[in-house]
């Protein structure tokens, strides 16, 4: 979707919470597409959360919550379902069940997460298309059978990261994506200047924009990683960095 439209949509779900005082909310966004909602100055006074049915999730929906509704009191349970999906024989991938779910006519913002582990996957979806999702009876060339669980039965991701240690003279995008990636900073700024460098999951064509705690960062070809923590100095002036590498 288009950054501005999906901005407009965004601004218009939170005008309709304020003056209906309702709950309101977005389909399952991309994490670039959170970004843009994220950093969107019209936005920046609402009360707008972000929920994907598990802790990590990558793929969430936006919340716009009425002045009588707390954080907590949002209760994902009611607005995303988990559909387990296992195969007979052998074990799809995710870009099968990707296809597959896209060629019973189920739009992608219907869709948020899709967690393969050997021969199950587990699809977090909109309820509206879950009695759809759970007709599905083929992935790929294999087999499957359906059903819906609760969003607490759904295993916790398999996640390999490796912690990377690093000092930079700033927390400038180049020095950073050089420590990270283990670059020359000339090698990071050329990258950068060819469009294949990402900060918060958009193309990012500055090798001086600033990196902050929290931001993940990504080379093509190279991977993604998120920023722990920067601070304290060494002698020489230089900034600690404590990063994690997704493998």
């Amino acid at each position: 979707m288009d950054m501005r439209e999906l901005i407009r949509r965004g601004e218009d779900l939170a005008r309709r919470s304020g003056q209906k005082s309702c709950l309101t909310k977005s389909g399952f966004l991309s994490p670039a597409e959170r970004c843009a909602l994220e950093h969107a100055p019209a936005l920046r006074a609402s009360r707008m959360v972000f929920e994907g049915g598990r802790a990590d999730a990558e793929r969430t929906m936006a919340f716009f919550l009425p002045d009588w509704m707390e954080e907590g009191e949002l209760d994902p349970a009611e607005h995303i379902c988990c559909l387990r999906i296992r195969a007979a024989f052998g074990e799809p991938g995710h870009r099968d069940y990707m296809g597959a779910i896209l060629g019973m006519g189920v739009g992608r913002e219907w869709v948020g997460d899709i967690l393969v582990q050997g021969d199950t996957a587990y699809v977090l979806c909109q309820p509206s298309v879950l009695r759809h999702l759970e007709s599905i009876d083929k992935v790929g060339r294999f087999a499957v059978k359906a059903e819906a669980i609760a969003l607490g039965e759904q295993p916790a991701p398999e996640r390999e990261t490796e912690e990377r240690r690093f000092t930079v003279m700033s927390a400038r995008l180049d020095a950073v994506c050089a420590g990270l990636f283990h670059l020359s900073r000339t090698e990071c700024a050329r990258q950068i200047g060819a469009g294949t460098v990402s900060l918060n999951y958009a193309e990012c064509l500055k090798a001086d924009a600033p990196v902050k705690e929290g931001d993940v960062l990504s080379l093509r070809g190279a991977g993604k990683g998120k920023i722990l923590e920067i601070g304290g100095s060494s002698r020489k002036g230089r900034m600690f960095v404590t990063a994690e590498l997704y493998k």
